[in-house]
């Protein structure tokens, strides 16, 4: 949390010293005309890409598959546009990087990786990712094949012999009950 708080600081204040440099670079007018550009640039290709993604949606549905990417996707669009929407060369940057797919397909591919897959391994006990454990459970130390590797793990198995699973019947009443 932490982290994530000195990144929403980070990224403003970075805006805000790159400004500071190209103003004494350049006049005002100039810098402002190029922070407005870059907006709305930025804004025609969120409103594209949005109409792209949302074919590409109605797309995979109608071929009967899951539209994930497509919907990581749409919400990197969402986020793309606060960022082109925040006054600055530097938000419209990271904006611009949401919004081209070359970029956004990399990012897609660490987001589903380090945070959406383990946060639904953590959800569902792995059911939902296929990572289920067909021999005991993690972190048991019921067989010798568990996830963590103890070899030691064999000393609380029993050995059951074929004769364990016979059924012996009494034969000593007969029929009648007698």
């Amino acid at each position: 949390m932490k982290r994530l708080l000195a990144a929403l600081l980070l990224v403003p204040l970075l805006d805000m010293l790159f400004l500071v440099f190209l103003a004494t670079q350049f006049s005002w007018e100039v810098l402002v005309a190029l922070v407005v550009l870059t907006a709305l640039l930025g804004m025609l290709f969120v409103r594209a890409e949005g109409r792209h993604t949302m074919r590409r949606v109605q797309q995979a549905l109608a071929e009967g598959r899951p539209p994930t990417d497509e919907l990581i996707d749409g919400g990197l669009l969402l986020v793309a546009g606060a960022f082109l929407l925040t006054p600055g060369l530097v938000t419209d940057f990271i904006g611009l990087l949401f919004v081209v797919p070359v970029t956004r397909a990399p990012i897609r591919w660490v987001l589903k990786k380090y945070v959406i897959t383990p946060k639904l391994d953590e959800k569902t006990g792995g059911f939902a990712t296929g990572k289920v454990y067909t021999f005991g459970f993690p972190n048991d130390d019921a067989g010798p094949n568990t996830p963590d590797g103890n070899a030691n793990a064999t000393e609380n198995t029993y050995d059951l012999s074929e004769d364990a699973y016979d059924v012996e019947f009494d034969d000593s009443e007969d029929d009648d009950g007698k």
